[in-house]
């Protein structure tokens, strides 16, 4: 007999199911980490010049070709407003796969997987209105250290960005 997906309260008023023993890809933007669940990551890759596309929001930094695929490509900096994105050697591509649909995100590196159980996972904070925390599934503790869970699912068809279809629609 399966036993039913442990789930945490989210800031949407709904919940998040997670398994127990989730792995999360930890990644840096600024001074804060970030994980997202490791069963999306299809590759994480040096960044790499990208097909600007005329009139799209500043954090969509274009397009790439992988592998015959053309893949958007979306700085995270830039869309949670953590000022400009200096682009060096430790700048990563974390290429994911979601709902079929393969997208690039910018981040400014990648730090390691890891492991967390479902006593290691707080919900997000509630702020009001005035800060958006829908794109937060949790916050992790690991030791000392705080990690942001991103929903990239949320994330990435909320409606500034669409590049995914709104989660439960037909597609």
């Amino acid at each position: 007999m399966t036993q039913p997906q442990p789930q945490i309260p989210n800031a949407a008023g709904g919940t998040t199911q997670l398994a127990d023993g989730c792995e999360f890809l930890t990644f840096t933007l600024g001074e804060e980490e970030y994980g997202v669940d490791i069963l999306k990551v299809q590759e994480i890759r040096g960044y790499d010049t990208v097909t600007k596309i005329p009139d799209t929001p500043a954090f969509i930094k274009g397009v790439i070709n992988l592998r015959g695929a053309i893949v958007p490509v979306v700085d995270l900096r830039l869309k949670f407003h953590l000022g400009s994105a200096e682009y060096n050697s430790f700048t990563v591509m974390i290429i994911l796969n979601i709902q079929r649909r393969v997208v690039g995100v910018v981040v400014d590196s990648v730090s390691d997987v890891i492991q967390m159980s479902n006593s290691q996972i707080q919900p997000p904070p509630e702020f009001g209105g005035q800060i958006d925390t829908r794109f937060i599934s949790g916050l992790g503790t690991l030791d000392q250290r705080m990690l942001i869970l991103l929903d990239i699912e949320k994330l990435l068809s909320s409606d500034d960005m669409a590049l995914l279809p709104p989660p439960g629609s037909q597609h």
